[in-house]
């Protein structure tokens, strides 16, 4: 396990959700959200892209999820936090109970491969491992300069710590999502393997959150 666990462990108020309080905590929360999803990754390739596009229990699929990550960073790292105000990308997904806004994309029917969404993540991802790396803890505390053109999230000033809070907290909630969904799909595919004759459906166990 990597050395950053147990301070990120201290830093949660419950599995999963990470909740660093200083600019160091936030630094290692993202080292480590980087080193699970580069691992999630890996593990995504061995999947069909049918499986990758597949919807469990009616929630997002692998290639939606990692869609709607980048449209997070998008919205509060780049838009919020570093002030550009239509840091859009066509393939962002935002989630399924926010308002359409001006500018802000949202093509649900959008199948784009592995590579396209992972080449994305890259970049995003990158864009907030060097916000964190110089982040001062006095930074955390100050506001963001509010952005004025319409779109999402509101033009208002916000603290810097709820910016990056928000995208370290998807970014751990999300990740547990996609295993746990890769896992069910996983276990269908190997049901499906060694089904017989008769064809009987597999009665799913596991009930999403």
């Amino acid at each position: 396990m990597s050395v950053l666990a147990p301070k990120v462990s201290a830093m949660t108020t419950q599995p999963g959700r990470a909740r660093p309080t200083d600019a160091d905590g936030f630094r290692a929360a993202w080292a480590l959200a980087e080193a699970e999803w580069a691992q999630t990754f890996a593990r995504a390739r061995s999947f069909s892209a049918q499986q990758l596009h597949e919807r469990v229990d009616g929630e997002w699929s692998f290639i939606q999820t990692q869609r709607h990550l980048v449209f997070a960073t998008d919205a509060w790292v780049r838009r919020a936090l570093l002030g550009d105000p239509t840091p859009w990308h066509p393939l962002d997904l935002p989630h399924d109970d926010m308002e359409d806004a001006p500018g802000v994309p949202r093509d649900d029917a959008a199948r784009p491969t592995l590579d396209e969404v992972l080449a994305l993540r890259a970049d995003r991802m990158s864009t907030v491992r060097e916000v964190i790396a110089g982040l001062t803890d006095e930074a955390l505390d100050s506001l963001t300069v509010p952005v004025l053109e319409p779109g999402y999230p509101e033009s208002e000033a916000f603290l810097v710590r709820r910016c990056l809070g928000a995208v370290v907290n998807e970014e751990w909630e999300h990740r547990r999502f996609a295993e746990r969904d890769l896992d069910i799909i996983d276990n269908g595919s190997r049901s499906t393997d060694q089904t017989t004759e008769t064809d009987q459906p597999r009665e799913e166990e596991t009930t999403h959150g």
